[in-house]
């Protein structure tokens, strides 16, 4: 069976999210895309974002349609606490989910090409890449050159071997010495968590057109990225008067995309 994990901020989760996993798994046969919300992303370290509670009931209410695509709690606050880090690590997680498949099953890793441009900067990158195989979601503007120069050096070929693929559009595989990336291209749905804050104080269907019904019923339902309605934290307290997201904290300690 082919596994994918599918990382990610998801504060909140989008439409753009879902259609990538969509094309994805028509791709690459996926059987389960395990949606992978960052309990501290080291890259948000000094940003506030959502409760792990908020994000992971969102990814829940999105995802609830289709039976390949399960919320996962791979990087749960307690999930981290029970292994002994501060942080949660794509390395770690990969681990953790290989440990759980059968002997016959294929792991893959589903990221966005921006996402991926930072790959060299995260915790042990040249062991993840060896650890299982890569989807990256091709972004317009991003050549086959710009995927081999985003890798960690020790993977990179030589200039001579990056010079006559500089101008090649990012499509179908690339299989190097220690690691394999599919590039998954003609899939674009940007959407930002700026437009979806802007969009929740709007009026008519234009939160529901970036994260879908439920999720944007959810969110005005607890008042998320509203700036002074009160929210409930996760250990049911009643808080007003917070700053752009419902159920704030300031986080540290993860790589993965939004």
């Amino acid at each position: 069976m082919n596994v994918a994990l599918f990382g990610g901020t998801y504060d909140p989760i989008h439409l753009g999210h879902l259609a990538v996993a969509r094309a994805a798994a028509e791709r690459f046969n996926l059987k389960q895309i395990h949606f992978v919300p960052a309990y501290i992303p080291p890259h948000k370290q000094k940003q506030a974002i959502s409760s792990f509670g908020h994000r992971y009931t969102m990814i829940s209410l999105a995802t609830a349609g289709d039976p390949r695509f399960i919320p996962s709690l791979l990087e749960s606050p307690d999930a981290i606490q029970r292994s002994g880090l501060d942080a949660s690590y794509s390395f770690d997680t990969v681990r953790r989910m290989k440990s759980r498949l059968k002997k016959g099953d294929k792991l893959y890793f589903l990221i966005g090409m921006d996402a991926f441009a930072d790959i060299a900067k995260w915790r042990n990158p040249v062991e993840v890449l060896r650890e299982c195989e890569f989807i990256v979601a091709n972004r317009p503007g991003y050549s086959l050159a710009d995927v081999v120069k985003s890798l960690p050096k020790e993977l990179q070929p030589t200039a001579e071997g990056t010079r006559p693929i500089e101008r090649e559009k990012p499509r179908g595989a690339l299989k190097l010495e220690g690691a394999t990336i599919h590039l998954l291209e003609d899939v674009n749905e940007p959407v930002s968590s700026t437009e979806i804050r802007l969009a929740v104080g709007k009026r008519g269907q234009a939160l529901e057109l970036l994260v879908g019904d439920a999720v944007a019923d959810y969110i005005r339902k607890l008042y998320l990225y509203k700036p002074t309605e009160p929210v409930q934290d996760e250990a049911g307290k009643q808080k007003s008067g917070l700053k752009d997201r419902g159920g704030l904290h300031v986080v540290g300690g993860r790589e993965h995309q939004d």
